[in-house]
């Protein structure tokens, strides 16, 4: 335990030292917040103030900035530089690791959300308060699924394929979540593939739970799918030298 503590200080160390890492973990997220809850882009989709859907779209994106984005690019290339390399010759271990970095980004998940959730509400935002409960337990699993799957790309490819691969991914999830278009809108096949992925599903989860719409079982069937598997990949996959 005492190696994950120290591991878990030295990550927040450094993300809160890197300037980039923070533009995409929250500046981003911000900046999409503020335009898009003055600028309708979807003509003829559901009714009401464009930050009742934009607002809780954004939560599920900063979500995706920092355990996708942020961790994935960051120790993309810990391990190209062999940083990784030395870590590997502690007691620490893959799981521990893995574990310290997850971790970090829930502890920078909060920071976001301490943000944007009162520039929300200063935007006219009115939450469902009642349904905070199920968007943290969704911020788990989201963070769980989408830090696997940044840990797994990390642990496979070299730095600089890690980074195109991971921001590829972040823009067809942008496009695809429902964080800026509705997934009513989007053609049949891209929206069965896209409910299919972890991205939707969160959205989902985060609007209605907000919002307070009824959700169904099967958003929380497969984003819980998700973060169980790809944490479990990334473990048995993860390689510490380049």
């Amino acid at each position: 335990m005492n190696a994950l503590t120290a591991q878990l200080r030295t990550e927040l160390r450094l993300i809160f030292r890197n300037g980039e890492q923070l533009l995409v973990s929250l500046g981003i997220p911000l900046a999409i917040l503020v335009f898009f809850s003055r600028v309708e882009l979807t003509s003829g989709a559901t009714a009401g103030d464009p930050i009742d859907r934009v607002a809780p779209g954004v939560l599920a994106l900063a979500i995706m900035s920092s355990s996708l984005v942020g961790l994935g690019v960051g120790t993309g290339f810990d391990r190209s530089y062999s940083v990784l390399k030395r870590l590997g010759a502690t007691p620490l271990g893959r799981s521990r690791l893995i574990m310290a970095k997850l971790l970090a980004v829930l502890c920078t998940e909060l920071v976001q959300f301490a943000v944007l959730v009162p520039v929300s509400l200063a935007l006219g935002f009115e939450p469902v308060w009642s349904g905070w409960p199920s968007v943290l337990a969704a911020t788990v699993l989201g963070t769980a699924a989408f830090g696997g799957s940044a840990l797994l790309m990390a642990g496979q490819l070299s730095g600089l394929a890690n980074l195109a691969a991971s921001n590829l991914i972040y823009l067809l999830l942008l496009g695809t979540s429902g964080v800026i278009v509705e997934l009513s809108l989007l053609p049949g096949p891209v929206r069965w593939v896209a409910e299919l992925l972890p991205a939707a599903p969160l959205v989902e989860i985060i609007s209605s739970s907000l919002t307070g719409a009824d959700i169904s079982v099967r958003p929380w069937i497969t984003l819980g799918a998700w973060a169980v598997t790809l944490p479990i990949a990334a473990i048995r996959w993860f390689r510490w030298e380049p």
